[in-house]
């Protein structure tokens, strides 16, 4: 623990011309006079470490102690910064490691590329959960971001969406944040499954290390699956005809992919400057709450079922509206 304050205290020292033991002691969460006994352990080590006496005194690194890496560009440097994504690093527990990380590339740039942390992080923010998402990352995220960091087999609880509870040994690839949830790629017996991390009920991760496949190429693997699962849900279909502001408005309430597909595949615009599409959807009751937002730009013109109740539901807008 104390090496690598030492190391923290040399890297924020090169960083700065100078700090004060307050300064030092906050950055470090420790005292004053713990800054003092690790300067002085510096001092004995060889490392060119000079205090400043007075008010205005401090602590600062002299002879030009430094290390740099001179490759990197700016245009380099800010990209380096922009990286990392600070929620889900906080979320995985890993915020401390990526903090030093980064001080560590600060202290080892040239003098005239130290603002490219900060005008990185001033210029790009992700924000990842998606609005009116709760942003509590999972409870056993951070066991399963060690798990996946230290390729150790896992054996985790985990609840179906009937409720059901399983046991599963896992052997944890990749972590996924999509939308503001978190899903685990790993692969269960020989086959990979994604599991959603907030469904673990209990993890435990053991000793043992597994191989991993060296052909395994998680954002390959993450897109082959979440195209698989778009189209698992898209169960029914619907016909509906669409203005042209329909059209243009309908990859906003339904599914973006379905919605593009079924737009491409319609037929000319009627006399009416209105075409008819076959959506794929995940169900009629959801069909219904997604085109209702379409309002008059929408007629529904089958399955019957929802035809009537599309009909119903306009007499009753009329009704209210006279």
């Amino acid at each position: 623990m104390r090496a690598a304050r030492l190391i923290k205290l040399v890297l924020l020292l090169q960083n700065r011309p100078s700090m004060t033991g307050g300064e030092l002691a906050r950055e470090l969460e420790v005292s004053e006079r713990t800054v003092a006994r690790d300067v002085l352990a510096l001092s004995e080590a060889g490392v060119p470490v000079y205090a400043d006496r007075g008010r205005a005194g401090g602590y600062r690194l002299i002879g030009g102690y430094r290390t740099r890496l001179t490759g990197l560009g700016r245009a380099e440097a800010e990209a380096l910064f922009l990286s990392g994504v600070p929620a889900a690093l906080h979320d995985m527990g890993l915020a401390d490691a990526a903090s030093a990380a980064r001080l560590k590339v600060s202290a080892a740039l040239l003098p005239e590329l130290g603002d490219a942390s900060v005008s990185a992080a001033q210029r790009f923010h992700l924000d990842a959960p998606a609005w009116w998402r709760s942003g509590d990352p999972p409870e056993l995220l951070p066991a399963v971001a060690d798990a996946v960091w230290d390729d150790r087999r896992m054996t985790a609880r985990y609840a179906r969406r009937g409720g059901e509870e399983v046991e599963r040994d896992l052997e944890p690839y990749g972590l996924v944040l999509k939308a503001g949830v978190w899903y685990l790629a790993a692969r269960s017996g020989e086959q990979f499954r994604v599991y959603r991390v907030d469904r673990f009920t209990a993890v435990t991760v053991g000793e043992e290390r597994f191989a991993r496949s060296e052909s395994f190429d998680l954002p390959a693997f993450w897109e082959e699956r979440a195209a698989e699962f778009a189209r698992s849900i898209l169960r029914e279909r619907v016909e509906v005809r669409l203005t042209a502001e329909g059209a243009r408005l309908l990859p906003h309430v339904t599914d973006r992919r379905a919605a593009e597909e079924a737009r491409a595949a319609a037929g000319a615009a009627d006399d009416e400057g209105r075409v008819t599409v076959t959506l794929p959807v995940e169900s009629l009751e959801v069909a219904y709450a997604q085109l209702l937002a379409l309002g008059p730009e929408a007629e529904v013109l089958g399955p019957p079922a929802l035809r009537a109740r599309f009909a119903e539901a306009a007499a009753r807008a009329a009704a209210l509206y006279r």
